[in-house]
């Protein structure tokens, strides 16, 4: 099990808007890696806060560089000072902190929970029993930390970061006016932020007029045409751009003619889409605030002491997670070795009982009841000799030892073939369910 990736950790905005993966980019991505032979399994999560591919490697060392020579590819530039590759335990906690919200930029947002289950859905052709499995116990343990911990109670979401960055320029937001660009899970956090502080009016904007009216009216705000919005600019004080588009659709050139119609009144700009939505250089404009992603940070650091008393809960709940899963995949892979061991073994039986009887019928023709008793005398001694290894194997597998017995037996054994089936796409089925439906969805990290 390994994940390379970046996260708001590591790479600034400009860096992770240009390593968005779209759904048929990731499939595109997935299917490469696995068809040049890199990963036998493969999920890729691409958010606002982080690109991060999750594999089950076909050799050791294979994915960490491939993935981060794929992401220096798309950035045009060496990406190694922005990645990290995790292994194995460490790979696994890491997952399961990222689906809990201890490793997002708003520390237990309860958003991320929704994109590791769409991400592992959108995922699933490249994956097997090891990372199903995963992700599964991923979402089991952020379900758990959200409703075990008080982590999640009252955090910030981005959305509701980025209204409160607002209110640091205009002090409150009651009887201000606001636009909100986008009219997905995000765009709509936002709204529901931006009403709760009393924001006199609000309009919604989208290319797809119907999504933009169909939110506009469960929050009593006024949609517009997407292409009609832009001379609205003049005249609301907060704009709030979360679209999915692929490149920035608020230029410098549509804010500056309506920074000419505001006279002096200030225009606060959230930037909280991935790609960007608004062009950097609007920043420059006077009298214009442009926030973005990473301009959060000291919001978040506001809200962040008063739920750091319940990482330590978390954590422990995500470490006895973590465990449960590795003793799972350890039990995984002793199963297709013992079965090998075992086929090994009777070859080896087969071909030395055939050997023999030739040596006794060269002595004088054996009876049916006494080949039969040399037969059974040969299967007897190759059972006992495997039956307290096959219990050892099993039992370490049991208490968490199980990936480091079952690579010593191989090696004793010379089982130096196929790696252990934990690790093949046609691994056998989890029987307690791997492929089974995870938790509940939610609004995402983007």
């Amino acid at each position: 099990m390994i994940v390379a990736g970046i996260s708001h950790r590591t790479a600034p905005v400009e860096v992770r808007e240009r390593l968005v993966y779209s759904a048929p980019d990731a499939d595109a991505a997935l299917a490469g890696l696995r068809g040049d032979g890199v990963a036998r399994e493969a999920v890729l999560l691409s958010t606002c806060n982080r690109t991060e591919l999750y594999a089950v490697e076909a050799s050791d060392g294979l994915v960490g560089p491939h993935v981060l020579r794929g992401f220096s590819d798309r950035l045009g530039a060496d990406c190694s000072a922005y990645g990290y590759v995790l292994r194995d335990r460490q790979a696994i906690e890491h997952l399961f902190r990222v689906a809990s919200g201890l490793d997002s930029m708003i520390l237990g947002e309860s958003q991320i929970h929704g994109q590791v289950r769409d991400a592992w859905e959108a995922s699933r052709a490249h994956a097997g029993a090891a990372l199903n499995r995963a992700f599964q116990s991923a979402l089991q343990v952020s379900g758990r930390v959200r409703h075990e911990t008080a982590l999640a109670r009252g955090a910030a979401s981005v959305s509701s970061a980025a209204v409160q960055l607002s209110k640091q320029i205009f002090g409150s937001l009651r009887g201000r006016r606001a636009m909100v660009l986008g009219a997905g899970d995000t765009a709509e956090l936002a709204l529901e932020c931006l009403v709760r502080e009393g924001v006199r009016a609000a309009v919604v904007a989208n290319r797809t007029f119907e999504n933009a009216e169909a939110l506009a009216r469960r929050h009593g705000a006024e949609a517009v045409h997407f292409d009609e919005c832009w001379r609205r600019l003049a005249d609301v004080d907060l704009v709030i751009c979360s679209t999915s588009a692929p490149h920035a659709v608020v230029s410098v050139a549509r804010v500056r003619d309506a920074v000419a119609r505001r006279g002096d009144r200030p225009l606060c700009v959230l930037d909280i889409a991935l790609p960007r939505d608004v062009e950097p250089a609007v920043r420059e404009l006077d009298n214009v605030f442009l926030y973005d992603l990473d301009d959060l940070q000291a919001v978040v650091a506001a809200s962040l002491e008063r739920r750091q008393g319940e990482l330590p809960v978390a954590e422990q709940l995500i470490a006895a997670e973590a465990e449960r899963y590795w003793q799972w995949l350890a039990g995984l892979a002793a199963v297709p070795s013992l079965t090998e061991l075992r086929a090994r073994m009777e070859r080896t039986r087969a071909e030395e009982l055939a050997r023999a009887l030739r040596q006794l019928d060269a002595l004088g023709p054996l009876a049916p009841a006494q080949r039969e008793a040399v037969e059974h005398l040969s299967r007897t001694l190759m059972n006992k000799f495997l039956h307290e290894p096959s219990v050892r194997l099993r039992e370490a597998a049991a208490n968490g030892r199980g990936l480091a017995v079952v690579d010593a037996a191989r090696f004793l054994f010379a089982l130096d073939g196929a790696p252990p089936a934990a690790a093949r796409p046609d691994a056998p089925a989890d029987p307690d369910g791997a492929d089974g439906a995870a938790g509940a969805a939610g609004a995402g990290e983007r």
